[in-house]
Formats: structure tokens, sequence, C-alpha cells
């Protein structure tokens, strides 16, 4: 892998996870990082390996000719503006997720993107998962046969305290949503990603266990899928203590269950030689990769894995295996399931209208 120099946007909690990802990718570095919170840049700074500038201008970051690759790592609802600067620089964007918390501010970072010529990538670390690649190769072989359903529950716990630990969490205009936008984005992502496009969503949200937040704690979907399966999005952070996130796929050939990153089941009408390796190795892991309680209970593996792929693809010229417009699709449905709550209706996709 050619030698990339990465800048850091923000660094608050997930811009260590970035960082540490960064460090174990031979040939790239943490360069530069920029943050309004002096001790948060000086904490990344000193993960980096303490030779890294903190920057608390965003324009002198990105002229640094060192940077050739941003890692956005901002609050959800500022994430466009780095964005945009970092294109109209030159540079590569990197964006944790969501890419952004409408479809509009999505589409401006895609198209601000392409129009400079610089790769991007929204991060979605689950689909790197050894599992979830399983499942996913297992689909496209035509193992289940017709897919029927396609689930995903993610009941998670989150203490008052972590919401009124930051003031843009548990809000619409930074944080974009609640449990869904925020924590079981990534197993949405997951089931688009299984199952293929949706074309309707019918959905209950509500808030309570918590306080002082303008966002769901608890929500529930049944989608159509363009292919005919229905399925079912559970999302929370009201579920004490906390439970492992689980997706499901069943078709009339077959039936697996992911729960965290494990395969706990694993059943098909015909029985493939390679099976019984994949439950011996898979279903006797324990990731110890969990945020259902913990936010900070996550591993930084699969950003590892992300980013490795985003550099490699820069390198070759290609598309990284999860674009800007992958990321897109699940602020889109997630949107969807906001419209449907708030007016009681079945939404139609793709959304011809967000704000």
């Amino acid at each position: 892998m050619k030698p990339h120099g990465v800048g850091i946007i923000g660094c608050g909690m997930i811009a260590e996870y970035h960082t540490r990802a960064i460090l174990e990718i031979p040939g790239a570095r943490v360069v530069a990082a920029w943050s309004r919170n002096p001790a948060n840049g000086q904490k990344i700074a000193a993960l980096a390996g303490g030779s890294c500038p903190i920057f608390d201008n965003l324009d002198a970051l990105l002229a640094a000719k060192e940077v050739d690759v941003v890692a956005i790592c901002t609050p959800s609802g500022a994430h466009l503006e780095p964005a945009l600067a970092a294109a109209r620089a030159g540079k590569h964007v990197i964006v944790e997720k969501p890419l952004e918390i409408t479809l509009p501010r999505c589409d401006a970072i895609i198209e601000a993107c392409a129009r400079a010529g610089v790769g991007l990538c929204t991060i979605f670390p689950s689909r790197f998962a050894p599992a979830n690649q399983r499942l996913k190769a297992a689909i496209d072989a035509g193992r289940f046969g017709r897919l029927t359903l396609g689930d995903t529950h993610v009941k998670w716990w989150r203490t008052q305290q972590y919401y009124d630990s930051g003031g843009w969490r548990g809000t619409w205009s930074l944080d974009g949503g609640g449990a869904l936008m925020n924590q079981a984005i990534h197993n949405v992502d997951l089931l688009l990603w299984l199952m293929g496009d949706a074309v309707s969503v019918t959905a209950l949200t509500a808030t309570l266990a918590h306080d002082r937040i303008e966002v769901e704690d608890t929500a529930v979907a049944a989608v159509r899928f363009k292919n005919g399966a229905l399925g079912v999005i559970e999302a929370a952070t009201s579920a004490y203590p906390g439970l492992e996130k689980r997706i499901e796929i069943h078709g009339d050939q077959g039936s697996a269950r992911v729960e965290q990153d494990d395969i706990t089941l694993w059943s098909f009408r015909d029985p493939h030689a390679e099976d019984a390796d994949i439950q011996a190795a898979l279903a006797a892991r324990s990731s110890g990769n969990s945020g259902s309680s913990d936010p900070r209970g996550i591993s930084h593996a699969g950003h590892r894995a992300q980013i490795a792929d985003f550099l490699a693809a820069i390198d070759a010229g290609r598309p990284p295996l999860v674009d800007g417009r992958e990321g897109r699709r699940a602020v889109e449905i997630i949107r969807a399931i906001y419209r449907s709550a708030a007016s009681g209706q079945m939404v139609s996709l793709p959304l011809l209208h967000d704000q």
C-alpha cells in the first residue's frame, strides 16, 4: 500500500477508534487533527504518537501537504461542511456513520466528492465482520432459495448520563435521530446489504426511558423489500441491560442468524461440506465487540478493515466496498421510518422528498 497521511476532523470518542485503526494499517499515518476542544485534540495527538499537530482552523489542516485523506468524526449533523471543504481541497474523504442526517445533505457530499474526483466512503464496519461476509456470500450463492424474511434487532441500553454528556446527543439537528440513526444504523445497513432495497415501511417510534432528548429511544418498523420478502427492524436504547444485536435471514431453503459478530444459526435444506466448519469456527467465537450497554464496548477491527479497503481503493483507482451511495441507503430508510412514525402511514421508497 502507498503511504497515506490522514487528518482527523473532530476528536471525540469515535476519533479514537479511527486513530487506532489507522495506526495498524501499513503505510497509513495520522498526521494532523482538528478539534474545537484542545483536550480532545491532545488525546488524539498522544494516541497518534505525539508528533501529530492539532489545528483549530480547518482550512489550515486541509492545506497541509502531508494530508491526502481526512476522516470526519464530528457529530452526525456536522459532517457536510467539513466534507465539502475537504473535497474542494482535493482530499479523499472518510465519513463516520451516518453519511449525514438528511438525503439532501448526503447528496451534497456525494456530488462534491464526485465533482472533485476524490474518494468517499461511509463507515459501516459490520460489513467486514467474517460472519456477515459469510452470510452475504451464502445469499449471493442462492443458498437460502427465495428470501422470505429479513429481520434486525438492536435492543441496547444507554444511560441518561450518556445523552446528557454531549449537547448534540439526542437532538434532531446534530444526532439526526435516536436509536435508529445513531445505534441501529449499522444493522439497518447490513439488512439492506443482505436483503436488497426496501420498497415500503410502516413504523412506530417512542421515547420511553430517557428525559431531555428530542428523538426516539424505541422504534419498530415493518419492511417490504423489492424482492417481495418482508422484514422487521427493532431499535432501542431503552432495553436494560442491553442485548447483543441480532440479524436473521430466512428463505424457503435455509435460515441463518448472526448475533453480534457470531453465527448462532446456520441451517440449509441442501447442506454443503463447509457448513460444519463455519459453525465450528464462527459459532464458538466470543467477539467481545458489543456496544449493547457501553458505547466504548466496540472494537476498532472493523474500522481497520474498512479504512484499509478505502486506502487500497484509492491506490487502485476503484470504488471502495462502501462508498457514499451505499452510505446514503441506510439514511434513506431511516428517514422513511421517521416519516411513517410521524404520519401513521405507510411510506414508499425511494423517498422523493426529504429535508
